[in-house]
């Protein structure tokens, strides 16, 4: 969220420090003060304010010799205290790698934040042609399967209301971005029971997902699903991955103490 999108009542230099730490987080290397200014589009003369609390309190780390900044050791101890999603990672990874040694494909768990799924955990297909993702990536969640899966734990006025208050770009030829017709594939898929990315997110890419919790079970939506390559997929393609993913989102239920798979 940039700082012009800020909510109503928001403190605008909270809002600033957060994005440096955040655009940090996800840069592939170590950024200077120029870029940082023009990448953020942020006023100079505040920037140097901001930079000089961050890195005294160890959010932000700059290199005395390159006058480069990186992510700082404090946000790696915050985040080694996050504990949101603890239940689904305490079994979810063994689970995950032997239902990935099953169906030869790549297995993810996401969480919803907003309108975009947070991946948690990924065991990755042994082929070479593969998705290319890794845990902390965020990706739109009206395009893909597991995004789809997660919207479907939220009341249809809740996801309708995220994601009218984005703009939701096309990613594909087959991508939807009417909220309303996103709403009435999340539908179907609740009836259905799993959801599916057919080359909506990146053309030649297939994904079968289906939601793990609900926010009123753990306080968090969650989901799991297998991505493919498409030539890789067969006729029985999406059923011949609905029921192991099935099975293998009970056993994580089971293993969580929560009861069921899906709900209506």
């Amino acid at each position: 969220m940039s700082v012009s999108e800020q909510p109503q009542g928001s403190v605008k230099s909270a809002g600033r420090a957060l994005e440096i730490v955040e655009f940090l987080a996800e840069a592939a290397e170590s950024q200077s003060f120029p870029q940082l200014v023009a990448a953020l589009e942020l006023p100079r003369s505040s920037t140097h304010g901001l930079l000089k609390t961050l890195v005294s309190a160890g959010w932000v780390e700059l290199d005395p010799a390159t006058k480069r900044y990186s992510l700082g050791l404090k946000a790696w101890q915050i985040g080694q205290r996050y504990d949101g999603h603890r239940l689904l990672l305490e079994s979810g990874p063994a689970l995950m790698r032997a239902l990935t040694d099953q169906t030869g494909e790549t297995v993810q768990m996401a969480r919803l934040d907003g309108v975009e799924n947070v991946y948690i955990a990924i065991t990755p297909s042994p082929h070479q042609m593969r998705l290319a993702s890794n845990v902390g990536m965020r990706l739109h969640a009206h395009a893909t399967g597991i995004g789809k899966a997660l919207l479907s734990t939220l009341s249809d006025e809740d996801a309708l209301h995220r994601l009218r208050q984005v703009a939701l770009p096309r990613l594909t030829d087959k991508t939807l971005t009417e909220p309303t017709e996103i709403m009435s594939v999340v539908a179907r898929g609740r009836d259905l029971g799993y959801f599916v990315d057919d080359e909506e997110f990146i053309d030649g890419c297939r994904c079968v997902a289906m939601p793990l919790t609900w926010p009123d079970e753990t306080g968090v939506a969650a989901a799991l699903s297998i991505t493919m390559p498409t030539s890789r997929t067969d006729e029985r393609w999406p059923h011949s991955m609905v029921e192991p993913l099935r099975r293998t989102v009970l056993q994580l239920r089971e293993g969580m103490h929560l009861v069921g798979v899906a709900r209506s």
